[in-house]
C-alpha cells in the first residue's frame, strides 16, 4: 500500500508537524506499507524529502539543506505524483493543515486523503466561528471579544469587555493557532492589550480572542470512529499544573516533559463527568462533520459544566502524543492506532486496505530497557527508554521489554499503556495505584473496546505493571540496555550490579562510566593524556558546604576568584556554573554578576526546583535544577563563540572568535571506538538549554557541519581527536563527546564525556549516524549499540 505524509508547512506548529510525521512513518512504514514524504516549507513549496530528515529535532535543521538532499516539485507535479498513491496523510498542524487550505486542494485534484474535509476543518479549527456554532448548537460556551488587527479602538472594546465578565484575568489567544502558540495569561487592561499587540506584532494571527480565564480542570479528548462509522470518545485526559492556578497549559508544558504537568488518563472526574464529556465529543464531532478522528480541548468548571474550548481537526502525533495515550489504554500499539485512522479513511473512501500487520520473528534476543531514576535527568530518560524500546519493537534481532526504575529504587515491569506518560512522577504514581486504576474505569473502556469493534477486555490488553527489587530486577535480566541518566545509571552502580551478575548491558563499565559522570575529574583525565590539539576549558570545584558558609562579602569575594581564575581576559567577565555530576543542562546557567551567582546560591541551598525566566540574566530562560544539591558545584570559563544561525532557510555566520560548540558521538568497542560527523549545536541564549536539547520542535543543529564554514580536513581532524579521547579513557559502546571546536585548526577544548548519552525520538546522534555513507538508521544504530556489550 502506498501513502503520502504531508508534513511542515507555514505555522509555528511546524516541528511538532515534524515530530508527527516521524512518528506515523516509524509506525506505518513496513514490507506491506510504502511511505512517500511530502514536506512544505514555510513558502508552501513543496519537497519529496528523504526519510533521513525525518529524524531532524526541528525544519530549521534541514532547510537549508533541501537544494542537496530534496527534490522540489511544481504543483503540477506534486498533483501527478499524490494522485500515483493510493492515501494521504496531512499532519500539517496551524494555518494551512488545519484550517481547510490544504484540505480543498486534495478534494479538487480528487485524492482521497485522512481526515476532514476542507468545510469542517475551516469551521472547526477557527476558534471564535467554533464557539458561535457550539453556542447556536446548546453547547455550554464562555464570553468572548474578538479583536481583529484592522480595528482601531482595541482599547475601548476591551475594556468595556472586562467590565462586562467582572474579571480581569482572561486568556488571550490566536484565532487559528494551535500547540498553545501564542496563548497568554493576562490580568488587567493593559496587560490584556499587551498580549493582544504581541500575537499581531509576531504575525501569529491577525485575529485574536480573549475569554475569561478558566479556573477549573483542563482535559482533552480524542474521537475516532467505529466500523459503522460512529464516532466514539476515547478515554479522557485530565491535565493537572502543579505550579500555580494561574498558569496556563502552555508550548513549553505541552512538549518538554517537567514535573510541572501531569496528564490523569483517565482524569480524575466522576464517572458521570467522563461519560458526558464523550457524549459531548462525540455530538462536536457529528456538529462539524468530521472524519476519521479529531481532538478536543475543554474545560470542567467548578459547577461541573463542560466547555469546549479548542477543537484540533489534527491532532498532534508525538509517539507520547495524547493520541497514542488514549489509544494504548484501550489496548492499541502505536502501530494499531495509525492503521485505524487509515481502515477507517479506506473504508470511507472504498479503498481495499492492504497494509496489515507483519509479523516479526519469533526467535528475538529479549532485552530489558531500564530508564527512570530520580536525578535531574528522570525526565530525559523517560523519554530515551521509551524511544529505545518502541524503536526496538520494529527490530528483526531483538525484543524489548520496557522497565522502570522508580524514586524509591523498585525497577517495574510496564504495561504498554504505562509507558507512554512524560514523567517519572506520573509512571511512578500509576504503577502503585494500577489496580484501582483498571477496576475505576474497566466499564468505560469496555464500552469504547465494543464500540470499536476490538477484541478481549481492555483490562488485558493494558495489563498490570509489576514490582520487584533491582536484585530481582537482575536476577531476571539476560540483556540490559542502560537509559538512565545520571546517578544510578552514570555513576557505574548499575554497571557493578549487572557485572557482578554476568549480565551483559549497553555502555561503558563502571570505571569508565564514574570518571565521566564527574566533569572535573573528567578534565583531569583528558588533560593527562597530552593528545595534541586537545585540552578542557578552565574550571573551579567549589563545594556546597562551603558555599553554605558564605555571606554577602563572601559571595563577593567569590565571585572576584572565579573572574581572576576564569574570565580575566575574557571581555564577557562571565562563568559558566553547573552540578559536578549532573547533565542535559540540568542547572546549568551563566553568571555575569556577582547578583547572579547569590540568587544562583539561594537556589541551590533552597532546594529550589527551578528558577524562573529572567531571573539570572534577560537572556536566560527558566533553568531547571537537579532534584539533589550534591555535594559541589563547578565553575567554568565561558568560551565567546562565533554567532552561527539559521534565517529564510540558510545559515548565517558571524565570525567573532573562530570557535563554535560542536557534539560529537563515538560508537564501538572498547580501544576501537570510531567518530561520527560532528554537529554544531546553535543556541539561543548563553548556553545550551533544556528545551533546545529535548523539546520538540525546539532547538537547531547542523549536521554536518557545512564546508564552505569548516574545511573536510578539520572535521576529520577533530574526529580523530575525539576518538583518540575516547579509546584513551576506555568508554565502550557508545559516548557523547561535547566541545568547542577552533573551525581553522581543528584544535579541541572539551567540556564533558556523556557515557549513556539521550537517545529521545530526535536526538543529534541520529543526525550524525544518517550523515554516515551509508546512513544508518535509528533502529539499526541501536542494534549497534547492542553489539558492543560490556559483561
Amino acid at each position: 500500500m502506498k501513502i503520502a505524509l504531508l508534513f511542515g508547512g507555514p505555522s509555528l506548529e511546524r516541528g511538532i508537524s515534524l515530530n508527527s510525521a516521524r512518528s506515523l512513518f516509524d509506525h506505518l512504514q513496513g514490507d506491506q506499507v510504502e511511505v512517500s514524504l511530502f514536506y512544505f516549507d514555510v513558502r508552501k513549496n513543496v519537497f519529496r524529502v528523504p526519510r533521513s530528515q525525518l529524524y531532524s529535532n526541528t525544519p530549521s535543521d534541514f532547510d537549508f539543506k533541501l537544494p542537496k538532499v530534496a527534490r522540489q516539485l511544481s504543483t503540477e507535479e506534486l498533483t501527478s505524483e499524490l494522485r500515483a498513491l493510493d492515501i494521504v496523510f496531512p499532519v500539517i498542524h496551524g494555518i494551512f493543515g488545519e484550517d481547510g487550505e490544504l484540505q480543498r486542494y486534495l478534494e479538487e485534484i480528487g485524492v482521497p486523503f485522512v481526515g476532514s474535509g476542507s468545510s469542517s476543518c475551516r469551521r472547526a479549527f477557527d476558534k471564535h466561528s467554533a464557539q458561535i456554532a457550539l453556542g447556536e448548537a446548546g453547547f455550554t460556551t464562555l464570553p468572548s471579544l474578538l479583536i481583529q488587527e484592522s480595528v482601531s479602538d482595541r482599547r475601548g472594546r476591551v475594556l468595556e469587555f472586562l467590565d462586562s465578565i467582572n474579571a480581569q484575568q482572561v486568556i488571550v489567544k490566536p484565532c487559528r493557532s494551535g500547540s498553545s502558540i501564542g496563548v497568554f495569561a493576562a490580568t488587567g487592561l493593559n496587560e490584556t492589550l499587551g498580549s493582544v499587540e504581541k500575537i499581531f506584532d509576531k504575525k501569529i494571527d491577525t485575529r485574536v480572542l480573549i475569554e475569561p480565564f478558566c479556573t477549573g480542570t483542563e482535559f482533552t479528548v480524542l474521537v475516532l470512529e467505529g466500523t459503522n462509522g460512529n464516532p466514539i470518545a476515547l478515554m479522557p485526559t485530565g491535565i493537572e499544573i502543579a505550579t500555580g492556578s494561574d498558569e496556563i497549559f502552555d508550548y513549553r508544558k505541552k512538549y518538554l516533559a517537567t514535573q510541572h504537568t501531569f496528564y490523569h488518563t483517565p482524569p480524575r472526574f466522576p464517572d458521570e463527568i467522563v461519560s458526558d464529556i464523550r457524549m459531548k465529543a462525540q455530538r462536536i464531532y457529528q456538529l462539524f462533520g468530521m472524519c476519521d478522528f479529531a481532538r478536543f480541548d475543554g474545560w470542567l468548571l467548578p459547577d461541573n459544566s463542560i466547555v469546549f474550548s479548542d477543537m484540533n481537526p489534527i491532532s498532534g502525533m508525538e509517539q507520547n502524543s495524547f493520541f497514542f495515550i488514549q489509544s494504548a489504554q484501550i489496548g492499541m500499539s502505536h502501530r494499531d492506532a495509525v492503521r485505524h485512522l487509515l481502515q477507517t479513511a479506506c473504508r470511507r473512501h472504498k479503498i481495499k486496505f492492504t497494509g496489515n500487520d507483519e509479523k516479526r520473528s519469533s526467535d528475538r534476543t529479549p532485552v530489558q530497557v531500564i530508564f527512570g531514576g530520580d536525578t535531574a535527568e528522570r525526565q530525559v530518560s523517560v523519554l530515551s527508554g521509551t524511544n529505545v524500546w518502541l524503536k526496538l519493537l520494529e527490530s528483526d534481532r531483538y525484543e524489548p521489554t520496557p522497565f522502570f526504575l522508580d524514586k524509591n529504587g523498585y525497577v517495574w515491569e510496564l504495561p504498554y499503556s504505562l509507558t507512554l506518560y512524560h514523567t517519572t512522577e506520573e509512571i511512578q504514581s500509576l504503577c502503585e495505584r494500577a489496580s484501582t486504576r483498571i477496576l475505576e474505569s474497566t466499564a468505560c473502556r469496555d464500552v469504547i473496546c465494543d464500540a470499536l469493534g476490538m477484541e478481549g477486555s481492555c483490562e488485558e490488553n493494558e495489563g498490570q505493571p509489576r514490582r520487584m527489587t533491582m536484585n530481582e530486577f537482575v536476577a531476571e535480566a539476560s540483556l540490559v540496555f542502560i537509559a538512565l541518566h545520571g546517578g544510578i545509571g552514570e555513576n557505574g552502580k548499575i554497571q557493578e550490579i549487572l557485572r557482578a551478575a554476568n549480565v551483559p548491558f549497553t555502555g561503558s563499565g563502571p570505571e569508565t562510566s564514574r570518571l565521566g559522570m564527574d566533569k572535573a575529574k573528567t578534565a583531569d583525565a583528558i588533560i593527562a593524556l597530552g593528545i595534541e590539539g586537545v585540552y578542557t576549558a578552565r574550571k573551579k570545584t567549589v563545594s556546597i558546604s562551603e558555599l553554605e558558609r558564605l555571606d554577602l562579602h563572601g559571595q563577593a569575594s567569590l565571585w572576584k576568584q572565579l573572574i581572576k581564575e576564569l574570565a580575566l581576559n575574557n571581555e564577557s567577565q562571565s562563568v559558566i556554573v553547573k552540578p559536578v555530576g549532573e547533565g542535559c543542562s540540568a542547572g546549568i546557567a551563566r553568571l555575569n554578576s556577582v547578583d547572579g551567582l547569590a540568587r544562583y546560591i539561594s537556589a541551590v541551598l533552597n532546594d529550589e526546583p527551578h528558577i524562573p525566566a529572567g531571573d539570572m540574566t534577560s537572556e536566560q530562560g527558566i533553568i531547571e535544577m537537579p532534584p539533589h544539591r550534591g555535594e559541589a558545584l563547578l565553575f567554568e570559563e565561558f568560551v565567546i563563540t562565533d554567532n552561527v544561525g539559521i534565517v529564510n532557510g540558510e545559515i548565517q555566520w558571524e565570525r567573532v572568535s573562530g570557535i563554535i560548540e560542536i557534539t560529537m558521538a563515538l560508537i564501538g568497542a572498547t580501544g576501537k571506538m570510531q567518530a561520527l560527523n560532528p554537529s554544531i549545536t546553535l543556541k539561543s541564549g548563553a548556553i545550551l538549554s533544556l528545551e533546545e536539547k529535548f523539546q520538540g520542535g525546539t532547538g537547531v543543529n547542523i549536521t554536518p557541519p557545512p564546508d564552505q564554514f569548516i574545511s573536510l580536513p578539520v572535521v576529520e581532524t577533530a574526529k580523530k581527536r575525539t576518538a583518540s579521547v575516547g579509546n584513551a579513557l576506555g568508554f565502550n559502546g557508545f559516548v557523547r563527546i561535547d566541545a568547542f571546536l577552533h573551525v581553522d585548526t581543528g584544535d579541541l577544548c572539551i567540556i564533558e564525556a556523556n557515557t549513556i548519552p539521550a537517545l529521545t525520538p530526535s536526538t543529534v546522534i541520529y543526525h550524525q549516524a544518517l550523515a554516515e555513507d551509508p546512513p544508518i538508521y535509528p533502529t539499526e544504530l541501536l542494534e549497534k549499540i547492542l553489539d558492543y556489550l560490556e559483561v
